[in-house]
Formats: structure tokens, C-alpha cells, sequence
């Protein structure tokens, strides 16, 4: 499977119970795929599946699903844990979708397994697992960086896909990696304001949370960079980078889903705990810079 281009992952909306809206769910993947994206995430972290149960994350899942047949777009899927063998119980859970593209899988958090052991398990996982990996590399969360020379051994693994690269900053094995790509491994942005300049390298696409707003601009990004469309692709590489900034002035998905209500397209702002509403000034900040695109 190539993976490209930008790839939105989903709130999960709620509606005034607390329960998931799945009207707007679908809308909003309905609506990211008709402007210009290029797939679909359920139930990675924008999509707080952490707080949600078994059931809910079963029905997130049918509910994108449904949208990604009718539309024939890629859907990729959040799953695994620190967990080798519940990782591999989750992942083969994921065969009942046929539609379902590539999986999500994070990086082991907490264990601190060692690039030796974080290898391992990707191996172990690429093994058994029913459709491609992604490698949600995000260190911040994990708390186990990875070296070039790792991310290769990734990279050269059957069945793993590309790499979600969040590591907060254009790093040095970000650099190495795009100078001389691995042969059908695609790295993606993972940090939504590094995008720009990792397209610039020649990184395949983005996962972006603050795609759901302005989607056609991002996709307009990663063509323009495709095209070597410098000219186009700096300036509104910086607009959408402010924009993705005001994104994450509070904890994911929290101001994303405030203006995502503001705007109506979800019923309403709610998250779970241990997430609490963004401020005001902060959605503010937001509605500014989406104001500003032209």
C-alpha cells in the first residue's frame, strides 16, 4: 500500500449525553476526504481513544469504515500498546474490516524497551498482523528515542508501511532518513507544524490533526512540494503552520473540537477527562488564523 498525501485523524465527536455522535463522525470524514484528503485515522490520539470502551471504539470504527467503501479511501486504524502480545490481539481484531488500509502502532511508551527492543516488537507485529504497520514514532509520548540507524531497521521490515515521524522538531534522523529514502517506506509529518519543511525533504504526507480545518490547504501543501512548486508551497506553509500552532496551544484534541463546534460541525466542544475545554482566548487564536487564509 503507498501511503500519501494528508491523512486527517478523527475527533470522536459526542453528542449532550456524552455518547458518540455518529452522524457527525461520518460527516466529518465524509467532508476531510471530499476537500482534498487523502485518508482517514480512527482512533488515534485526536480521537482520545484511550477514554473510549471496547464498544465504542468498535463503533467508531464501523462508522468509518462505512465511509471509506463508499468512498474507496484509505482508512488507517490506532492500535497496539507496551504490550507485544495484546498489540498482536488488537491488531488481529482489525482483520473483521476489509476496508481498513494500514494500522497505527505506537512505539512501546513507559518499558523503554531499547531500539533493540522496540525492533522486536515491530518484527513480531509485522509478522502476525493482518494489514501494513505504520510506526507512530512520538518519543514526547514514549519516552524511547530512536536513531537513524533503527528507523532503518524498521523501515526494512515486510509489511511496515511508513512512520508517523513526531518528534517534535526536524531532527537529525528525519534529515537521514528523506537524504536517501528506504526503499517503499513513507515517512509522514506527525507534528503538524513541521509538515511544511518535511514535504520540503521529500516526507510522503502528513497525519495532522489540524487538517480537519482548512483541508483543502494541506492537500493543496503536499501538492505543491510534490510539484516542486516552491513558490506556492513556502507562504502558505507558514500561514498553515500558525494555524497548526494555535491547534496545540492546549492539550489535543481540546481546541480543535471547540472550534470544530464553533463552526457546527460537531454537536458539541465535550471531551473526557483527564482532558479539560479549552479556553476562550485560545479558540480565539484559532478562528484567527483560519480567518486569515485566503
Amino acid at each position: 500500500m503507498a501511503i500519501h498525501g494528508i491523512l486527517v485523524p478523527l475527533v470522536t465527536p459526542f453528542d449532550a449525553d456524552g455518547r458518540i455522535a455518529g452522524d457527525a463522525l461520518q460527516a466529518l470524514a465524509a467532508d476531510v476526504l471530499e476537500q482534498g484528503a487523502s485518508g482517514i485515522v480512527a482512533l488515534g490520539t485526536t480521537a482520545e481513544a484511550a477514554a473510549l470502551d471496547a464498544a465504542e471504539r468498535q463503533l467508531v470504527v464501523d462508522l468509518c469504515a462505512e465511509v471509506c467503501r463508499e468512498r474507496d479511501a484509505p482508512l488507517v486504524v490506532g492500535a497496539g500498546s507496551a504490550d507485544t502480545r495484546a498489540s498482536e490481539a488488537a491488531l488481529a481484531d482489525l482483520a473483521r474490516w476489509p476496508e481498513i488500509s494500514a494500522a497505527l502502532v505506537p512505539v512501546p511508551s513507559f518499558s523503554r524497551p531499547g531500539e533493540a527492543g522496540v525492533v522486536a516488537h515491530f518484527a513480531h507485529l509485522a509478522a502476525a498482523g493482518p494489514v501494513p504497520l505504520i510506526v507512530y514514532h512520538v518519543p514526547y509520548r514514549t519516552a524511547q528515542p530512536l536513531g537513524t540507524s533503527a528507523l532503518r531497521e524498521l523501515a526494512a521490515l515486510p509489511n511496515v508501511a511508513g512512520a508517523k515521524y513526531a518528534t517534535g522538531s526536524l531532527d537529525g534522523p528525519a534529515v537521514d532518513l528523506l537524504a536517501d529514502p528506504p526503499p517503499g517506506f513513507a515517512l509522514l509529518a506527525g507534528d503538524d507544524v513541521t509538515l511544511s519543511p518535511l514535504l520540503a525533504l521529500g516526507a510522503a504526507g502528513g497525519v495532522l490533526a489540524s487538517a480537519h480545518l482548512a483541508t483543502r490547504h494541506f492537500a493543496a501543501l503536499a501538492a505543491a512540494w510534490a510539484d516542486g512548486d516552491a513558490a506556492t508551497a513556502r507562504p502558505l506553509g507558514h500561514r498553515l503552520a500558525r494555524l497548526s500552532a494555535a491547534c496545540f496551544t492546549e492539550p489535543n484534541p481540546t481546541v480543535l473540537k471547540a472550534a470544530l463546534h464553533a463552526l457546527g460541525r460537531i454537536p458539541t466542544p465535550d471531551v473526557r477527562l483527564p482532558l479539560l475545554p479549552a479556553a476562550p482566548a485560545s479558540v480565539n487564536l484559532l478562528h484567527h488564523h483560519l480567518a486569515a487564509l485566503p
